[in-house]
């Protein structure tokens, strides 16, 4: 007589589908007791391996995130980016490049969610974005996550009181992302240093930091749990021809109504600029607002400055391009000085190397006086080998943030969220990629910062700048 067991092992895995294995063997003779021994140790070996991800729900959670993994088609995750709107800003053009990306994806159904409707001159999604507007009625907010059933939300404002909302909620997962600097808020909100801004984020367990400085230490030492996700960029680093920086052109890019993007400086330099370089010329890509035509107009530039309005795509004016000029008085992650240098072209600062794209074919200068970016401006676009130099410092520094890696670091962390990883392994996901801010480094930089403010902002108080230095450095 023959007897035959049948070990079955049928499961659902929610990242591989449904394992099913089944082994079968007989036990005829005690002579066959090696084979089926040899044969049952296979088939659990077999059913190990197929079932391996099943055992991460058994490992502590700190070690999960080598496990995230998802693919079914019949239940794609479904993720929402949560804007204002989709128009202009940095924010707008990272949240369109990305849904174009994450358009192809069969394993996600991404969503587009803005408090305004549809306005003139947004960036472009593709059509199989769901696009829902909740026509300046942000209340709806919470009542469109569940009726979609989210899995993950991406936050792209900054409401204390819709974060505290958000953090109520137990299945749908957000993700926080903080697109401004502590030094804007200092020189946005009267100067006031209060951490008030802050303390909503250290309730959520996932932020998205842009600074390194911010996210190695001064979101760690107010207990903010955050990475740093860097932003895409417009062009594809793989496919732009760089500028060959012969011409003696000079660019600069941005809202030319937002103060803080200062182009009065650059416009003021240019007559400097002229008096050694007369044939330059400075494209400002910007809309014609009022204010930099005043400028212009006041110092009669107009023959050597052009304003070339909103382009979605600068491209010719990169190409056709040998120096950035670059004076904001505060940034998080510049999409304009990333994509400038991915044309190789050197760029100049005012402070700002507390961004992670201040290294690299930048000259840093610490000091807001249009005859000092001037002065660089003249000898950048006069020695041929040390702009050359610059430029390819400055593409070369780009190798490192394009597109394919950030989307991939993109997909690691909505995976490793859906699978609801801590916090203390959310915080580690990334902690190799990079060299993180030191301690000493953070010093140097905040105190450059400090002597930054005490300059550009004669009234600050002694009490203000006691409290800069206890927030930052003690």
């Amino acid at each position: 007589m023959i007897l035959k067991k049948k070990y079955s092992f049928k499961k659902p895995c929610p990242y591989i589908g449904t394992v099913f294995v089944t082994t079968e063997f007989s036990t005829n003779s005690l002579s066959d007791k090696y084979f089926k021994k040899k044969l049952f140790l296979k088939s659990i070996i077999i059913i190990l391996f197929l079932s391996f991800p099943l055992f991460s729900k058994f490992i502590p959670k700190n070690k999960r995130i080598h496990f995230s993994n998802y693919t079914s088609i019949k239940n794609p995750i479904k993720v929402a980016f949560y804007n204002n709107c989709l128009r202009y800003g940095g924010i707008e053009r990272v949240t369109s490049i990305l849904l174009n990306y994450f358009s192809k994806e069969k394993f996600f159904t991404f969503y587009l969610i803005t408090i305004s409707g549809v306005l003139d001159g947004e960036y472009s999604i593709p059509k199989n974005i769901e696009r829902i507007s909740l026509q300046n009625h942000s209340d709806k907010l919470i009542r469109i996550i569940y009726k979609k059933k989210l899995d993950i939300l991406i936050y792209n404002l900054d409401g204390s009181n819709e974060i505290k909302k958000l953090n109520k909620l137990r299945k749908t997962k957000v993700i926080y992302c903080i697109h401004s600097s502590f030094f804007y808020r200092i020189y946005e909100h009267s100067y006031s240093l209060e951490k008030t801004v802050y303390k909503a984020y250290k309730n959520c367990k996932y932020v998205f930091a842009l600074i390194p400085l911010e996210n190695d230490y001064l979101f760690k030492k107010w207990g903010i749990n955050s990475i740093l996700m860097e932003n895409p960029s417009t062009f594809d680093f793989n496919l732009v021809i760089p500028s060959d920086l012969s011409q003696k052109n000079i660019i600069m890019i941005g809202r030319g109504d937002y103060h803080a993007k200062r182009f009065e400086l650059g416009i003021k330099a240019m007559k400097f600029i002229l008096q050694e370089i007369p044939e330059c010329i400075m494209n400002i890509i910007s809309s014609p607002y009022k204010n930099l035509e005043d400028s212009i107009n006041y110092l009669n530039l107009k023959a050597s400055i052009k304003i070339s309005g909103f382009q979605k795509n600068p491209e010719f004016y990169l190409k056709n391009s040998s120096l950035h000029i670059f004076p904001s008085l505060s940034e998080a992650y510049p999409m304009t000085l990333g994509e400038v240098k991915i044309f190789g072209i050197p760029s100049i600062l005012c402070g700002l190397d507390y961004t992670i794209l201040s290294e690299g074919g930048t000259v840093i200068i610490y000091d807001d006086n249009p005859e000092t970016i001037a002065k660089e401006a003249i000898r950048i676009l006069k020695d041929d080998k040390y702009r050359k130099r610059l430029g390819k410092e400055a593409r070369e520094s780009m190798k490192k943030y394009k597109n394919e890696y950030i989307v991939k670091k993109w997909k690691k962390v909505l995976l490793n969220v859906y699978n609801d990883i801590d916090a203390s392994s959310f915080a580690r996901l990334f902690s190799d990629d990079r060299n993180k801010i030191t301690e000493k480094k953070a010093y140097i930089i905040l105190n450059n910062q400090l002597e930054l403010l005490k300059k550009r902002i004669p009234r600050l108080s002694k009490l203000t700048i006691q409290k800069l230095i206890s927030y930052s450095l003690e």
